[in-house]
Parts: structure tokens; C-alpha cells; sequence
């Protein structure tokens, strides 16, 4: 079965067309021009602005032209993950999707349904001649998933709604009425390579194929971070042998809890075949720990490397595995406003060694407190520069405060009930949504966010429950003909 063949066929059919157009973050181009011809082929009226957002309009069923008018909202970004083994070229390649029992899935990558399928429900709505609704704005943003560009560079008067549906959340049963802000610290450690010592075997350490996910989606769950148990590995075994190191890589994107890590470092030969055994015994501990929140699919190995001819300088080297080691990561407090929500988190999600001979370091904080998030943040920046690395701070954003008397809420209540004859659960996220950025721009917003159930996002095991998006589109097309 293809999911052109799966209902709604309208939305699916959407979706399938966007998942054949390359987008990962801050590579819209492709988009962007899908986006404007598919809605001229659709004798849609579309503009686009000056950073890349697009909006396309629809008027109202006959009778309802006063009705308020509404913005139906998704982004046009996707984060690009894939496994180890795959080829896919996010620059050029369509996504593969795959139907899997009651899932759709793709094939060793993101599937792009954040927020793929928010588009495409956007872009149903648009196509429908049987939903009964007010005037429409369906607006497309670029660059959530780093930065936030899109909402951030909206200008006023580019869209006109007064009602806007967020439509980039990912549990059904579930409306947002709030997120956290974020801030991504950035620290750059230079470095000079000296001549490796003499008698010293080398070894290659891998761990792969952790669950990773969205940071701030599943910062919770007690997944491993592949940073930071690099670093801890690394941390005890320079403490228990000496250590050299020659090179380190782990993780990717800020938004991801990092999957996989790499090192090559060096012992002294007389101490290979303990740090060999010190590994085996590495290896047990983290899988006896992370056994419940990671299974037993992820890997940790050491293998023998072939000596390099240079080596990081051994004192930068101590310092930034003790800095890696020491950042904070994971769940930093709870929230007092809203029981069970995370309040602050941060996530060491990257290491990479550039072609500047400097590391760097890239770590996400998150908080529904902007003070906190800023805390956060600057401790992460006192603690790199006391190593002597240069910290900057990027891709910062507020949060959404929850506004618990929304009159789209009221709707959104009526409309679930009425359908699916159950109560939803009315949340604040801990992940960030665009929303406080739109209220900024638009004082009077009146916005609520929800969506079908996604799971593993920003991870390739990324995957859309094929039923919840059916009754997600049952939301949307009731919630329309009652705000009309």
C-alpha cells in the first residue's frame, strides 16, 4: 500500500507531494517554489515575503464572508536525520515512505511529517470544496526547526487572521495552549595538534544508535546522549590510564538529542589491554542503565585504530572532556505553574571539529521561564569559557504563555467531544512552537496548536499513526464550520 492510498486520500495526497520536494532546514529554495506553483496550478492566490514564508488564500463559503477569518499554519522545514547506513542526499533525494501496519514511516530517515502533515492539511483545506469555514489564510514559515526565521521575520499585514491553528503538534487527544522559549549557546575551543606520543595504541570508540529524538519532545524520557556518555567514557578513562585524543564527532542538530558519538584516542600500550576491559565494562553499565528508556538496539564499541601522526594538544584536550563531561543535560527543573510540565532543559547536542582547528560545541536550552532559560544558558557559557573557549548565544526565542480563557480553546473542547465523545487534555509543551512569536507580532492572536500522533520526531525513527491523522482532519474540518 502507498499512502496515497490511506484517508483522508486528500491529505495523504498533500503530504506525498511535499515529501518529494528536498527541504531541510535553511534549504527552502525547492519549497518555496513548490509551494508557488502548486498554487498556481491550483488557481490559488499566493504571495511570498522577503525571508521565504508563503501565504495562500480561500474565501469563505457562501454565507459565512464575516465570519472571522482563520490562518491555518504549518512550517516548511524538516530535520534531516538519517541512519548510519543510509545514502539519502536530503538536498536532492525525496523522502521514501513506507506504510507499516498503523504507521507510515520512512526509510532510514525523518519523515518529514514535522510539520509535513501540517502543511498538507493546510493545503487539503485549501483544495476541499466540502468544508464549511470563513475566509482562510494558510500560511507556510520557513526555518522552525533552527531559529525560528519564518515567524521571527513575519511582517504585519501578511496575514490578516484573527484565529490561528497551529497545526505542529504531535499527540492526538492533546491541544497546546503554551511552549517553552529557547536559546542555543554556541562555544568555539581553538586547538593546535602536537606530535602523538610514542608507545601509545590507539583506538577507535563508537557509540551508535541511540533512540535520539526531539529536545524538547522527549528531553524527559531518560534517553542516553550520546555527547554526554562520550564524555563520560572519556572523562574516567584519561582519569584511570591517560589519555590522548586525535579526533571527536557527536551528534548534529541543536532540536536532536545526538544518536551517535565518535572518538580517536590514545593510551599508553601498557595499558591497552586494561582500557579494553575498562570498556567491556563501560559497555554493560550503560545498557544496564538505559535498558527501560533504550532497549538494548544501541552500540558501544572500541576498536583498534591505526596511529595518527598529530594529536589535539593534551591540555585543551583534559579541558574539553571535562567541560563535555560537566555540561548540563537533561531535565534542569519542573515546572511550579503546571504540574508534570518541564520547566528547563538543556541538551549537549553537538560536537564537531571544524576545519579552523577550533571544536565547537553546541548546546539547546529550553525553559517556559525566559529568566530560567537565560540561567541555564549562561552557566553553560561561564563553564566553556573558564576552558578558554569563545561563547556565543543564537537562535534565541520566547515562549507561549498559556491563556487558559482562549475562545478557540472553547472550540476546540466542543469539537473534540462532539466527534470522538471524550474530553482532550488541554497542555503546555515544553517543546517550542512558533506561537509566542506570532502573539509578539500580532498582539490579540488568539491561537491554539494541535495535531496528529507523531512519534520519534527528529529521529529516523520518525512515524505518523495513519487513524489519528484521519480524526486530526476531522478536527480541523469541525473546527472551521463552527468558527464560520
Amino acid at each position: 500500500m502507498k499512502i496515497t492510498d490511506l484517508q483522508p486520500q486528500l491529505v495523504w495526497q498533500c503530504f506525498h507531494e511535499i515529501t518529494q520536494v528536498p527541504r531541510p532546514t535553511h534549504h527552502l529554495e525547492k519549497m518555496l517554489a513548490f509551494l508557488l506553483d502548486w498554487a498556481k496550478r491550483h488557481n490559488i492566490p499566493a504571495r511570498a515575503d522577503e525571508v521565504g514564508n508563503v501565504v495562500m488564500t480561500k474565501p469563505a463559503t457562501p454565507g459565512h464572508e464575516n465570519a472571522p477569518t482563520i490562518i491555518l499554519q504549518g512550517h516548511q522545514d524538516m530535520v534531516a536525520e538519517k541512519r548510519a547506513d543510509s545514502n539519502h542526499d536530503f538536498m536532492n533525494d525525496p523522502i521514501e515512505t513506507i506504510v507499516d501496519g498503523e504507521w507510515v514511516r520512512a526509510n532510514g530517515t525523518t519523515l518529514g511529517a514535522d510539520n509535513g502533515m501540517g502543511c498538507a492539511m493546510a493545503m487539503a483545506v485549501l483544495l476541499s470544496d466540502d468544508i464549511e469555514h470563513g475566509p482562510i489564510e494558510a500560511l507556510f514559515t520557513v526555518d522552525e526547526e533552527q531559529g525560528l526565521i519564518g515567524a521571527n521575520g513575519i511582517q504585519p499585514g501578511f496575514v490578516t487572521g484573527e484565529i490561528l491553528l497551529n497545526l505542529d503538534s504531535e499527540e492526538h487527544g492533546q491541544l497546546v495552549i503554551g511552549c517553552a522559549g529557547g536559546k542555543v549557546t554556541l562555544a568555539e575551543l581553538p586547538y593546535t595538534l602536537v606530535d602523538a606520543p610514542k608507545d601509545t595504541k590507539f583506538f577507535t570508540v563508537d557509540l551508535d544508535h541511540l533512540k535520539g529524538g526531539h529536545s524538547g519532545m522527549e528531553i524527559g524520557l531518560g534517553r542516553g546522549n550520546s555527547n554526554q556518555q562520550m564524555a563520560r567514557f572519556l572523562w574516567e578513562s584519561n582519569r584511570r590510564f591517560g589519555l590522548c585524543l586525535s579526533a571527536i564527532d557527536g551528534g548534529n542538530l541543536a532540536n536532536a538529542i545526538p544518536r551517535k558519538a565518535t572518538a580517536t584516542v590514545g593510551v599508553p600500550a601498557a595499558k591497552a589491554e586494561e582500557f579494553k576491559k575498562f570498556a567491556l565494562e563501560f559497555n554493560d553499565m550503560i545498557h544496564a542503565e538505559f535498558l527501560l528508556a533504550e532497549g538494548n538496539g544501541f552500540t558501544f564499541k572500541v576498536e583498534d585504530a591505526e596511529a595518527p601522526a598529530k594529536v589535539i594538544d593534551p591540555a585543551v584536550a583534559n579541558r574539553l572532556v571535562a567541560a563535555l563531561f560537566a555540561c548540563p543535560n537533561g531535565v534542569q527543573g519542573m515546572s511550579n505553574a503546571v504540574p508534570g510540565l518541564i520547566e528547563t532543559s538543556c541538551n549537549l547536542a553537538s560536537v564537531k571539529m571544524t576545519d579552523k582547528n577550533t571544536i565547537l560545541v553546541t548546546v539547546h536550552q529550553r525553559s517556559s521561564v525566559d529568566s530560567r532559560r537565560d540561567e541555564i544558558a549562561d552557566r553553560v557559557k561561564a563553564l566553556f569559557m573558564a576552558i578558554g573557549a569563545e561563547v556565543t548565544f543564537d537562535d534565541t526565542y520566547v515562549g507561549w504563555a498559556p491563556n487558559p480563557e482562549s475562545k478557540v480553546l472553547r472550540v476546540a473542547e466542543e469539537s473534540f467531544e462532539h466527534l470522538f465523545g471524550t474530553k482532550p487534555r488541554v497542555e503546555a509543551l515544553h517543546a517550542g512552537l512558533e506561537c509566542g512569536l506570532f502573539l509578539e507580532k500580532m498582539p490579540g492572536l488568539d491561537m491554539i496548536s494541535f495535531g496528529p500522533t507523531l512519534k520519534d520526531i527528529h529521529s529516523p525513527n520518525e512515524k505518523a499513526n495513519i487513524a489519528d491523522v484521519e480524526k486530526c482532519w476531522q478536527l480541523v474540518c469541525e473546527m472551521l464550520r463552527r468558527l464560520a
